[in-house]
């Protein structure tokens, strides 16, 4: 159906439904002339009169008739419709789903979901825990979460945390029998416990501070998974050294359970952001996300 079918439709019920071209004018906002203008080009269109008129009134011919009975209750459905996306485009309700790495989800969300819950609790969190970049808008994701440098382009970002670190780090055991390595070089002689990116399959280098510029160096070792959780959960054991966001790890250094290595050497690392298309810029419960979740909140 064209515009000008529709427009035609929509006046065509009018009539009917208000019982003259005066009140389907005020009914539709226009004068009676536009009405009369706009019945007129629909009957030319559709080939066939759809009123008798006189004067006073109007009345249906059987075309006419048949038109209506055929059609009216599809506008209806349309209008209902209408109403119930701008209802939803309004309403803090709804599915929002969110791809995000483990570590902000600790980081960024976990310190603050039971206020988020509290204060919209007819939101509905969706969240797909995955280290992989992912496009968002293929895989019918509202946002996605990643750190600074991995972010998808021409997206609106919003940081979610400060500015971060990394940390290589091993348990008392593992050092006691391998020793402390004192510079990123001695690592060559550990078993280094890397991490394999699901999507290129390629195993990531570890990156180095070393005289105020980032180096990348090749370990080697043993283990490797494809789960950064599980890389820090093998150092807890005591099968060598890993590497983490150092905030995802700050408990079980205060306790004891790792030790951090290499310190001097661990570059920095960026925010984590929300990350989401522009065209959902006005999304009500995206909007509520941000304003909850956003640094400085």
């Amino acid at each position: 159906m064209n515009r000008a079918d529709l427009n035609g439709l929509r006046t065509f019920l009018a009539i009917v439904e208000c019982g003259t071209l005066r009140a389907a004018g005020d009914d539709l906002g226009v004068n009676p002339s536009a009405v009369s203008q706009q019945l007129k080009g629909f009957e030319e269109a559709l080939g066939s009169a759809l009123f008798v008129r006189s004067t006073r009134s109007v009345a249906l011919t059987d075309t006419g008739q048949a038109l209506y009975e055929r059609t009216h209750h599809l506008m209806d459905e349309i209008d209902a419709a209408l109403d119930a996306t701008r209802h939803a485009a309004r309403s803090t309700s709804g599915q929002l789903r969110i791809t995000l790495p483990y570590r902000a989800w600790q980081l960024a969300l976990a310190p603050r979901i039971t206020a988020f819950q509290d204060h919209f609790p007819e939101i509905e969190l969706d969240l797909s825990i995955d280290e992989e970049l992912t496009d968002i808008v293929a895989n019918g994701y509202h946002a996605g979460i990643r750190l600074g440098d991995y972010l998808a382009d021409e997206m609106i970002a919003v940081a979610l945390t400060k500015p971060l670190d990394g940390a290589f780090v091993a348990s008392k055991e593992y050092l006691q029998r391998h020793g402390v390595p004192k510079r990123p070089a001695d690592l060559l002689g550990h078993d280094c416990i890397r991490y394999r990116q699901i999507a290129s399959k390629k195993v990531a280098s570890w990156q180095f501070e070393i005289d105020g510029m980032e180096t990348r160096i090749e370990v080697s070792g043993r283990l490797i998974f494809s789960d950064l959780r599980s890389v820090i959960d093998a150092a807890a054991q005591g099968l060598g050294i890993g590497w983490s966001l150092r905030e995802g790890v700050a408990a079980q250094i205060e306790s004891g359970e790792l030790i951090e290595v290499l310190r001097d050497y661990t570059p920095h690392r960026p925010r984590f952001y929300l990350y989401f298309p522009r065209q959902l810029r006005d999304m009500t419960s995206l909007r509520a996300f941000i304003d909850h979740f956003a640094i400085g909140a």
